[in-house]
Parts: C-alpha cells; structure tokens; sequence
C-alpha cells in the first residue's frame, strides 16, 4: 500500500459523494429534500470536527454500525449472524437501553459521526432505540431490516422522522428472495415500498451478494425496477461464508472488479439512486476500512467491536466513552499491523483472520 494515502481526505470525498448524490435523488420530494439540504450542511459541519480531530493525532471514522438487537424473527438461509450466534431466537439479555444507546448517538455526533447504521438481528423490534435515533436529525440512521415488520405505526415514525432510512433486504427477483428468506417476504417488500412511495418516505434496499446472484442484482432490469417502485439507495453487501461449503458463494477478486465497474455504470445511468458497497473496493480505499479506520460495530451489549463480521471485544461502551472504545487496545492493534491492508480471498479479511484476531485478545 502507498503510505502517502489520506484515508481521512478518501472518508471525506466519499461521504461529499454520498450527500450530494442523496441530495440529487431527492429533488422531486420537497420534503425530503428539504431535509437532505439539511443534512448536508451538517455532514460539512462533522466533517470538519473529523479533520480537526485528525489534526490532533485522532482519527474519527465518518460511519458506526450499531446492531441494536440479537433477535430477530426470520431464518434466512447461510445468515453470518446466526452461524457466529449474534443473533438468537432467545429473548435477548442485558442488551443497551434505549437511553444508552442515545448516548452513544450524542457522542457520536459530537466527535463527527455522519451515519449511524442500525442493525440487529432486526433493528425493528427495537422500536424505543429507533425512536431514541429519530431525535438526532443531524445524523443519517439507515435502518437495515427484513421488512416484516413494516406497519402503519412504522410508516408513521419514518414519516415524522426523515433522518430514518429504512434499507430493506432484498436478494433478486421473487425466487431468490422468498428461497433465502422465505415464502412471502418478496411480497411484503413490493407492499412496503408501495406505501413508501405513496407517502414520499425515502427508502433504500440491501443486496447481500453472492457468485450467484451478483449479475442479477447489479443488472439494469433489477435497478430499473427498484427505481421504479422510489428506491433512492442500494447497498451492496458482500457475502461472508458460515461455513467452509458456503465459501465457494463469496466473492473473490474478480467479482468486485465486475461489481465496482458495473456501480460505475449504475451511478452514471441513474443519477437518482445512490449506489454503496461494503466492503467495497479495499484496494483503493488503502484496505479495510473496519477497526475505527472507516467504521467500527458496536453490538447489542455494547461492546466494540472491528466489524459486524469480526466480533472480537476488548472494550464495551457502557464502561468507556465511544471515543477511547475507537483506540481500544485491540482496534490499535488492528490498524498499526498488517491485518486490514493484506489480500483475502473473499468475504471479509478479519473473518478470514479469526485465529489472529482471537490471539490479539489472548495475548496483549
């Protein structure tokens, strides 16, 4: 890796991006719009907090991700957070309050934090955390749910608060969706993003993608019909294998090659979608971006942890402050190594690094 490359300057370039391409997509909805100019002017505002901070010698990533709940009520088949038993059917113990959770949001938004990323298991059932979310409008909460739960009190609190975005999972075409997540949910997805439109609620959708389905995901006729029904975001996750069987279904190289040059095309093609991928193009962004570097994941018990992915935890947030949880011990070790800057096979680099990152934690 070139080690004149500005991670901050990259962060920086890419949430402007990400805003002004929001703003674009909205321009037809004066109430959303209104809001995405609102918002703009605050990302600039912690934009300038992060490279201040980063000035001081402290580095504050642009995204957390919060998974604000262990349960969740759908089984979808090879699920990451099932197999790495983050998510269970049992009712969850000892998780954040809705109150700690809003002090994590307050000082996230205090050191720079543009978008807060909730998910669970299903963020839904934590409806006291997403109202708690509602009441910082100067952060962007893309919500990442399975869509069952989507009613009229639902549509309710995302109309009354805009910066709640929901991002449905989707996997393809009917077939590919009902297959993973089961008979119905396609259906139900078609009726939420109908009700979305109808109301003028922004929404966006997430594609986990696999070798099997990244052409059709990524294909003119999918996009096309998304747009069609409002969708003003898609979010590409890539797959990360439960199981040694299921890792022929990652991604390698040349499939995000095929991925980030299709994005390419889809940005210039429909200028009223914004399009992300995750982990996205490692090789320009200097690596992987987990560990504090571009995002780090707090779990529903509050401990930090490098990614949803990797869920290793030397520090929790209900013990340390968001900011000392970001220079913990761990997360250090991870950036001042060669853990997040080496090639991988696909899916995520700590996943394949497990044994490494469990040996940093039993061995300071």
């Amino acid at each position: 890796m070139d080690r004149r490359f500005d991670l901050q300057e990259y962060l920086t370039r890419g949430v402007e991006r990400v805003v002004a391409d929001a703003v674009k997509a909205t321009l037809k909805n004066p109430r959303e719009s209104a809001f995405m100019l609102r918002f703009a002017a605050a990302s600039r505002t912690a934009s300038k907090k992060r490279l201040e901070a980063e000035r001081q010698g402290r580095h504050i990533p642009a995204f957390l991700i919060a998974s604000i709940t262990s349960s969740c009520n759908l089984h979808c088949a090879g699920c990451f957070s099932r197999g790495s038993r983050a998510t269970e059917d049992c009712a969850p113990v000892e998780q954040l309050t809705a109150d700690e959770w809003l002090a994590v949001f307050d000082e996230a938004e205090a050191l720079g934090v543009s978008f807060v990323l909730l998910m669970g298991g299903e963020p839904l059932l934590r409806r006291d955390v997403l109202e708690a979310a509602g009441k910082k409008p100067d952060i962007l909460f893309p919500i990442f749910t399975n869509g069952v739960f989507m009613d009229e009190s639902y549509f309710e609190l995302f109309d009354a608060h805009r910066n709640l975005l929901p991002v449905m999972s989707i996997e393809g075409e009917k077939n590919a969706t009902d297959k993973r997540r089961g008979v119905g949910v396609y259906d139900k997805l078609m009726a939420n993003m109908e009700e979305c439109r109808r109301r003028g609620v922004i929404f966006g959708a997430s594609v986990t993608v696999t070798t099997d389905n990244i052409r059709e995901v990524s294909s003119g006729a999918f996009i096309r019909d998304l747009s069609e029904r409002g969708c003003k975001a898609v979010i590409y996750v890539e797959y990360v294998p439960v199981t040694e069987e299921s890792r022929e279904l990652a991604p390698g190289d040349a499939d995000r090659e095929f991925l980030r040059a299709e994005i390419g095309r889809l940005r210039a093609e429909c200028p009223e979608t914004v399009f992300l991928s995750f982990p996205g193009d490692e090789k320009s962004s200097g690596g992987c971006i987990a560990a504090g570097r571009g995002f780090f994941h707090v779990n529903s018990h509050g401990g930090a942890e490098p990614c949803p992915f990797s869920p290793y935890s030397d520090t929790n947030v209900r013990d340390s402050s968001l900011g000392e949880a970001m220079r913990s011990r761990l997360f250090a070790s991870l950036r001042n190594g060669d853990y997040l800057l080496e090639d991988h096979a696909g899916g995520c680099i700590l996943f394949e690094k497990r044994e490494q990152v469990e040996a940093l934690l039993a061995h300071p």
